[in-house]
This record gives structure tokens, sequence and C-alpha cells, in this order.
């Protein structure tokens, strides 16, 4: 349900975008959102089609990209690719992996008029 909170945000943040870079209609979004995040891609589509319906961003398409969870092994030292949070070190077994990237969502590119 935090997807709905996600979305609202998201407008938030569109709108003051639009009221400092003097815009007037958004078209598209690219929202860049990391493997670990937590989202459910279908439920914030959902919201955002719903929360924009009134909006600078009524109609606009919501282009979602998938960032992979990447961390730094705390023993070791080696970066590595991660699907959760709790995963192995795949160069020495270790747990201590400090995520590095795959936890953010931002957004990455408006098209607006």
């Amino acid at each position: 349900m935090h997807e709905l909170s996600l979305a609202e945000s998201l407008l938030l943040i569109i709108e003051d975008a639009a009221r400092e870079q003097r815009f007037s209609r958004v078209k598209a979004v690219w929202l860049e959102i990391g493997q670990l995040a937590c989202v459910e891609q279908q439920s914030l589509q959902f919201y955002f089609d719903a929360i924009t319906r009134d909006s600078i961003a009524h109609e606009a398409t919501l282009h979602i990209i998938v960032s992979p969870g990447q961390a730094c092994c705390g023993v070791c030292n080696q970066l590595c690719s991660v699907e959760t949070y709790h995963a192995l070190c795949p160069h020495c077994g270790n747990y201590a992996l400090k995520i590095i990237q795959g936890g953010e969502m931002r957004i990455k590119e408006l098209e607006v008029e």
C-alpha cells in the first residue's frame, strides 16, 4: 500500500518542478527504481494513474526502469550483484555486504510541454 504514498510524492515532485521550470504538461515520466526498493510496479502504476487524473501529469506515461542491486563486501572488499538484502558474498561467502545500489527511487527524466 505504500505505493500510494510513493505516487503522491512523485506528483508533488513533478508539480514543484513544473513551478520552477515553467512547464504546463507532463507527457512521460521515467522513474528509476532499485531492485531492492520493495516497490510493486503494477501497484505504483495504478496509483500513479489515479493520483495524476486531475493534474499536470494527466495521462502521462510512467516508464519504470529497474536498476540492479549492488553491494560491496566488508571482508574481501569485492563488488557484487545482489537480489536481496541478506545475500552472501559470492567471492568469500560472508554476510558482510553493504548495499551501495538498488534501494533508491528517483525521477530520471520528464517529457514536458
